[in-house]
């Protein structure tokens, strides 16, 4: 019988981000992983976001002046474009995740022990949505298309990003849809824990981890007032800069990290059409993918 979840997405948001103690011990251990503190709803890393968008390795010297490669993987300019869609899997897809049919006594037994319960999919269901998101965000594909370093602060960005497109398509199944988010939610604070102790976190772990709920919170406040009508046109990549991309979030990117910045806020945009299409039952047992990010798929 599964723990009841506490309901963490009904909190009222008003928290701010507090950094400094925690990212300046993060910063200080031994790990390779840059952790450094920020003042805007991010952690921000060693080097300037041009430098790491350059480097060569995570061991290369910093070199004052670095810019974009001149040579990009993909040529964003020509992503993201194309009309949304649904991103449901179809029904022969390898990817699909079903749960097991039994008959007989083994249903019986399955049955008397909540297997088939609401919460019990719910939580199942939620496993698998939160699969598909560290399967976009842990994925060297997504960092190479978008000229990212891969550290601790980078991945978390991305991973607070993916969990906010999922948490904003659930919103739109009412209450089940914010049921649905809590299991998720509490899916994905595992996860970050998880992380944080594998990057060389073990003492004081719970005060670091209430520092990354508040960032988590400022974060998808952040992106859900500048998807509102009455926000300015650009409101939506500047946050994309400030969470994900900027060293300090409150410089300006240069015209070549501007292009990336473009691109994905585009793919965000255009990620949320294409959740909104998605069908409830493909959402709740998990059965989507994000749009791929590969190469070939330079003409979406």
């Amino acid at each position: 019988r599964e723990e009841p979840v506490s309901p963490f997405l009904l909190r009222v948001y008003t928290m701010l981000p507090r950094w400094s103690k925690a990212f300046t011990h993060l910063s200080k251990l031994g790990s390779q992983r840059n952790f450094i503190l920020t003042n805007d709803f991010n952690a921000i890393s060693r080097r300037s976001y041009a430098k790491t968008a350059a480097a060569v390795s995570p061991t290369t010297a910093d070199t004052a002046g670095r810019s974009l490669p001149s040579k990009p993987a993909v040529n964003l300019d020509k992503m993201f474009w194309s009309k949304p869609c649904s991103l449901a899997l179809a029904e022969s897809s390898p990817l699909r995740v079903d749960d097991p049919k039994y008959e007989g006594f083994k249903h019986f037994i399955l049955k008397m022990l909540l297997f088939y319960s609401k919460q019990s999919k719910s939580i199942r269901g939620a496993n698998v949505v939160f699969s598909r998101i560290t399967s976009q965000v842990d994925e060297p594909t997504i960092y190479e298309v978008f000229n990212l370093e891969k550290t601790f602060k980078t991945t978390f960005a991305l991973l607070v990003l993916h969990t906010w497109l999922m948490l904003r398509r659930l919103k739109e199944e009412g209450k089940d849809g914010v049921e649905f988010g809590q299991h998720l939610y509490e899916i994905y604070n595992h996860d970050v824990e998880l992380r944080v102790s594998q990057a060389g976190v073990n003492l004081l772990l719970t005060r670091w981890m209430k520092d990354l709920e508040k960032i988590f919170y400022g974060n998808i406040v952040a992106y859900d007032a500048a998807l509102l009508p009455e926000a300015k046109q650009d409101e939506f990549q500047n946050v994309i800069w400030k969470n994900i991309f900027s060293d300090d979030g409150s410089s300006k990117p240069d015209d070549a990290a501007s292009r990336t910045v473009q691109a994905m806020a585009r793919y965000a945009r255009r990620e949320v059409s294409c959740l909104s299409l998605t069908d409830k039952e493909a959402m709740f047992s998990g059965n989507f993918t994000f749009t791929p990010l590969k190469s070939k798929e330079e003409h979406r």
